[in-house]
C-alpha cells in the first residue's frame, strides 16, 4: 500500500491518526474527573477536547480515503477499510456525547457519557491495533529498501563524517 500522502518518504495518515486518538482520551480524563467531583470546568474542557478530536479525526479520514483510493481489492483493503470503519465508530460515540452535552448549560458529563467515551476508546483501541498490523504489512512490503542506519550507507561521506563521533586516542587518560 502506497500513500499519496507523505511527508519525506512517510505516509501521513498513520501520524494524524495520533492526534483525535491522543485528544479523545485526554476528553475522557477530563471528564472522568469531572465526574469524580473535580471542578466544574473540568467538563467544559472535556466537551471542547472531545470537539477538537471530531475535527482532527474528520482531517484524518480524509487523509484515509485518499490513501484508500489507490489500495487494490485484497486483504490490504478490506483491512484498511475495517481500520477507517473502526475509526468512524469511536468517532460517532463521541459525537453523540458532544451533541447531548451542547444543549446543557454546563457541559459536564455524567457517568453515562462517561461510560459511553470509554466504549468508545475501547473500540478505538481495536482501531489502533489494526492499523499497526497494516502499517508492519506495509513495511514488510518495503522490505528492500534500507532503514535505520543502513540508510546511513547511502548518506555522502561528509555527512557521514558530521554524524559519527570522533575517534578517542589510544592511550591513558589523564
Amino acid at each position: 500500500m502506497e500513500s499519496r500522502l507523505r511527508v519525506q518518504g512517510h505516509p501521513i495518515q498513520p501520524m494524524l491518526v495520533t492526534f483525535p486518538f491522543g485528544l479523545f482520551v485526554s476528553a475522557a480524563v477530563f471528564d472522568l474527573a469531572d465526574v469524580a467531583g473535580g471542578p466544574a470546568f473540568l467538563g467544559e474542557v472535556g466537551y471542547w477536547t472531545a470537539v477538537a478530536a471530531l475535527v482532527a479525526a474528520a482531517l484524518t479520514a480524509v487523509a484515509g480515503m485518499v490513501d484508500l483510493w489507490d489500495v487494490r481489492a485484497d486483504r490490504t483493503r478490506r483491512t484498511a477499510v475495517t481500520v477507517s470503519l473502526v475509526n468512524a465508530a469511536m468517532a460517532a460515540l463521541f459525537l453523540v456525547t458532544c451533541l447531548i452535552r451542547a444543549h446543557a448549560p454546563q457541559r459536564g458529563a455524567t457517568g453515562g457519557q462517561l461510560a459511553t467515551e470509554l466504549l468508545a476508546l475501547a473500540v478505538g483501541s481495536v482501531g489502533v491495533w489494526l492499523g499497526a498490523g497494516l502499517m508492519r504489512q506495509f513495511d514488510r512490503g518495503r522490505a528492500g529498501e534500507r532503514g535505520g542506519f543502513d540508510a546511513l550507507a547511502e548518506l555522502p561521506a561528509s555527512t557521514v563524517e558530521i554524524i559519527r563521533p570522533p575517534a578517542r586516542a589510544a592511550g591513558p587518560v589523564r
